[in-house]
């Protein structure tokens, strides 16, 4: 029996090599939902926008005011008052997500606020306003709006003003990254590339995750025909500042002015060309409230 058995130790031996080779292939085939949370109070809590299992990464949007003197602002609409203390309570929320394993990013700028950086030293007193107020700070004199719970990261989102010293806020803030946590740095840039206002901080090359913002932007969306979104992603997928690129679309036609596609198109014939990319990271959406209007997530989730 003893020498039987032993016949079998190669082939064995044989299938464990087999599984460590390919299990790490398959796994990176493999990408994730981004979504933004924050500007609507009838989207749910934001624990139960990670308690769905469909996100591994939140963006809490906006903070929509900071830099160049401003004292800044953080508006997270009908779920609660920053400002006032009405937020703290997010830090229950927030250890639960990141339990689950869900990156959460507090996402700085957007299509409505005032923000701008004028200087370097500007850059670096916004960094560390960020890392203090919502990353793993603990200056005692600082109020957290969030609570005591520290967000994974920053999202950029910038639409306005200028490009001028966001490239030094980002390696400012990643230099925080040997104080006892990771920073996480994520953007979305318009498709238009280079991006106008956030070119200069891609370049630095420490972004964890990008996802472009395929809408709005008519020369590089879906518009009835997959070409220019192709030609567009292919473009930011070649840049060697990217590490993994998501494609970012609105939930529902109304949560965007253009760029919407339709649940098929996107799974038949827009998934499989970009899945193929070794860059890709998977889909981004905007926003979790059309996102519960059009279930659109749920749609796709086993084919991202």
């Amino acid at each position: 029996m003893a020498s039987k058995s032993l016949k079998f130790i190669p082939l064995i031996l044989l299938l464990l090599l087999l599984s460590l080779y390919t299990t790490p292939i398959s796994a990176s085939k493999k990408g994730g939902i981004a979504i933004y949370w924050g500007q609507n109070g009838n989207e749910g809590t934001l624990a139960q926008t990670c308690a769905t299992g469909k996100f591994p990464y939140v963006n809490l949007a906006f903070l929509n005011v900071f830099g160049n003197g401003s004292t800044p602002s953080l508006n997270l609409a009908g779920h609660c008052d920053p400002a006032s203390g009405g937020c703290v309570s997010l830090s229950s929320d927030i250890r639960s997500c990141q339990k689950q394993g869900v990156k959460l990013m507090l996402a700085i700028g957007g299509g409505i606020g005032r923000y701008s950086l004028s200087s370097k030293l500007d850059a670096k007193n916004v960094s560390l306003y960020l890392w203090n107020t919502f990353l793993g700070g603990k200056s005692p004199s600082v109020f957290r709006p969030l609570g005591d719970a520290a967000l994974d990261g920053i999202d950029f989102d910038i639409e306005l003003g200028s490009s001028q010293f966001y490239d030094d806020l980002v390696r400012y803030l990643k230099s925080y990254c040997g104080k006892g946590q990771k920073v996480y740095i994520t953007g979305a840039p318009q498709c238009p590339f280079p991006d106008r206002l956030m070119g200069s901080a891609l370049n630095t090359g420490l972004f964890d995750y990008v996802w472009v913002q395929f809408y709005n932007n008519p020369p590089c969306q879906y518009n009835g025909n997959i070409t220019n979104l192709i030609n567009s992603w292919n473009v930011w997928s070649k840049s060697s500042s990217i590490k993994k690129l998501f494609l970012g679309l609105p939930a529902a036609t109304q949560a965007a002015g253009s760029g919407f596609i339709p649940v098929e198109v996107l799974r038949s014939q827009i998934l499989p060309v970009i899945k193929k990319s070794p860059k890709y990271g998977g889909v981004m959406f905007w926003s979790k409230f059309w996102d519960d209007q059009s279930g659109y997530s749920s749609a796709i989730v086993s084919s991202v």
